[in-house]
């Protein structure tokens, strides 16, 4: 005799059928302290977010009991910062892991639309200027607009083996194209590039690249390490300082780079599910990257609200692989003459 079956709804099971929402769990039950805590931000921050992502959150579902964007918010920012969906997390909220699951791909598509909304360079005269007097006053190198660097997540291996995502170390990862300014906040994150290409490849292919070769950035420059190559909008250190303006210019070049690190030391320090100590995430390269914006969408969301800038730097497992790469000297005359003239006037 054929025995019927039924697909069940785990949440169901567990809370039966009534309202149409499921409010599990209230902010206004429990504290600031256990709300950052467990969660990783406080009430206010919060409540930000349901009224930002809300919208979308709330979208039509053919399910019998939709769950509120609440409390997807709260699951999606408890993997954000723990980077696990144990079981406990579900239990504080009153979801299944499953629906854990679902909430989190909600709210990152819900932030990877908003994306452009909170990463991105100033346009304003007035703003580019302090965005200049910032980064002049960290070790006094003019005309910076941003630092930018890579660095690597780790993700699991694509069902389709792909070699293009093995990095130096062996692992598979994402490589990551990121822009701060000197308070932290990103400027531009492009976080889709396998992690074999090495990160001058990375640029060169980047949408950054085409922006600053064809818009107007003309009176400011990037930073960029020596794995990078020099640009008249992106000043490297020189590879062998002979002169005391030269070793001027790479100490300055230096201090103010130092600040790109500083913030990937605080988005892995803030969202747990990048550092590689939970494990690799465990989706596609394409859910991944989303899921690694989505934190960059809320590491800048964060600093708008006066929430700490600087984490500790205790950091995962996960570090962006060392580069054995050869110094990258550019054959741009005009670049070469910008840096020339950029010693003589500031270091000189």
């Amino acid at each position: 005799m054929a025995v019927p079956i039924a697909v069940l709804d785990c949440d169901l099971l567990l809370y039966g059928r009534g309202h149409r929402t499921l409010d599990r769990f209230k902010l206004e039950d429990v504290t600031d302290e256990y709300l950052v805590s467990t969660y990783g931000f406080p009430r206010q921050f919060i409540y930000y977010l349901v009224d930002l992502l809300g919208a979308s959150l709330s979208r039509p579902t053919q399910r019998s009991r939709a769950i509120s964007p609440e409390t997807q918010i709260l699951a999606a920012l408890g993997f954000y910062t723990s980077g696990s969906f144990q079981t406990r997390m579900g239990d504080a909220i009153g979801i299944s892991q499953a629906s854990m699951s679902r909430c989190v791909a909600n709210v990152t598509e819900a932030l990877v639309e908003r994306a452009s909304q909170f990463i991105h360079f100033p346009e304003d005269e007035a703003t580019v200027q302090r965005l200049k007097d910032d980064f002049y006053g960290l070790a006094g190198m003019p005309g910076v607009l941003g630092v930018v660097d890579c660095t690597h997540v780790a993700i699991k291996a694509p069902n389709a083996e792909d070699l293009s995502y093995v990095n130096r170390k062996g692992l598979h990862s994402l490589n990551c194209l990121m822009v701060c300014d000197a308070r932290g906040v990103l400027l531009s994150a492009e976080t889709h590039w396998p992690g074999s290409l090495p990160d001058c490849t990375v640029l060169q292919q980047a949408a950054l690249t085409r922006q600053f070769e064809t818009e107007l950035h003309k009176d400011g420059w990037l930073l960029g390490d020596s794995s990078f190559f020099l640009r008249t909008w992106l000043m490297t250190p020189l590879h062998i300082p002979e002169t005391p303006a030269e070793y001027r210019y790479n100490m300055a070049h230096s201090a103010t780079h130092n600040v790109i690190e500083r913030t990937f030391r605080t988005i892995r320090s803030r969202f747990r599910c990048l550092d590689g100590s939970k494990g690799t995430l465990q989706y596609s390269p394409e859910k991944s990257s989303h899921i690694i914006l989505a934190c960059c969408v809320l590491h800048n969301i964060s600093l708008e609200h006066g929430l700490d800038v600087w984490f500790s730097p205790a950091t995962g497992h996960m570090e962006q692989p060392e580069e054995e790469y050869e110094q990258m000297e550019s054959m741009d005359s005009e670049a070469c003459r910008i840096r020339q003239e950029l010693l003589l006037t500031h270091f000189s």
